[in-house]
């Protein structure tokens, strides 16, 4: 199981280079940074491999509901190829109904659905064929290959957690990447059902789990603030029925908190639950935070 870190995008540029470069330094392979409100992710890492080669980076995640297939896949081909030879991980996620309808005023119907008539238009773009898809909901037709000379590989995940996404992610795509889901979650839900897709078109998955984490001696004052920074979550009906599965009312009820015993316990348990790679989301005050960061980049430098 590989060990990742994520990178915020809210801070500018320079700060996003520099985090990238701390995290190459530490000993970590990859770096995952998310789409929301900040930098565009796939510009960012299109600017942060030039300066910070020797980086994996992968995407938690681009909404597909933000860009039609064809630009998601000349935005990802274009930062995979300044990457090179490192590479690229497209986590792509159907965002949320509030989000989707609420501010972008599009249709959040059938989104399943969706998701699979945009994964059949993207995934032969990213894979240098061309793509003729007329659906219900997406139409992309290209008239042969981009005209993107080389194409790098990427490797496609999906967010998924329902089992019909993770079906999906498991047998057109590379594999899933989860975010807020515990490990009994990933253990007893995401691997049995995306293992079993997968099997089926005679592929291994890549199961890619995001979770906060925080080596510190105060847990309860670590778990308030986990639990304040991602109040968010468990009021999204998909992160709660993740939460719900797990038994968990809160963010802080799936992160890994405790020294650095617990942690490590953590981890093997995650990992002995079907996890390919975590990406951590250091918590807790600036020395926990430190602390976890050099703590995960050991972890790392040694896999």
């Amino acid at each position: 199981m590989r060990i990742g870190i994520g990178i915020e995008s809210e801070k500018t540029v320079d700060a996003a280079i520099a985090s990238a470069q701390a995290a190459r330094d530490a000993g970590f392979r990859s770096a995952w940074c998310s789409q929301i409100f900040g930098h565009d992710a796939l510009g960012l890492f299109g600017i942060i491999s030039q300066a910070v080669p020797g980086l994996d980076l992968g995407t938690a995640v681009v909404p597909v509901y933000s860009r039609i297939p064809q630009v998601m896949a000349q935005q990802a081909l274009t930062a995979a190829q300044a990457m090179a030879p490192n590479r690229l991980s497209l986590g792509v996620g159907l965002s949320h109904q509030i989000v989707v309808e609420g501010l972008w005023g599009q249709d959040f119907s059938k989104p399943a659905s969706y998701m699979t008539e945009y994964l059949d238009a993207l995934i032969p773009m990213v894979e240098g064929r061309q793509s003729d898809h007329a659906g219900e909901r997406i139409t992309a037709r290209t008239f042969g290959p981009l005209t993107i000379q080389d194409p790098p590989a990427i490797s496609v995940l999906v967010a998924a957690l329902a089992p019909r996404m993770l079906a999906l992610a498991g047998t057109v795509a590379a594999g899933t990447i989860t975010w807020m889901s515990g490990i009994a979650t990933i253990r007893d839900h995401v691997t049995p059902i995306i293992t079993q897709a997968a099997e089926s078109v005679n592929k291994t998955p890549e199961i890619v789990v995001g979770i906060p984490v925080c080596v510190t001696d105060d847990v309860a004052a670590a778990k308030e603030k986990i639990d304040q920074q991602f109040a968010i979550y468990p009021t999204l009906p998909s992160y709660k029925a993740m939460l719900d599965k797990q038994g968990a009312a809160t963010a802080s009820d799936i992160a890994l908190v405790g020294n650095q015993a617990h942690i490590l316990e953590g981890l093997e348990e995650l990992e002995a639950a079907g996890a390919t790679e975590v990406f951590a989301a250091p918590c807790g005050s600036s020395h926990d935070r430190a602390e976890t960061f050099a703590l995960l980049g050991e972890l790392a430098r040694n896999r």
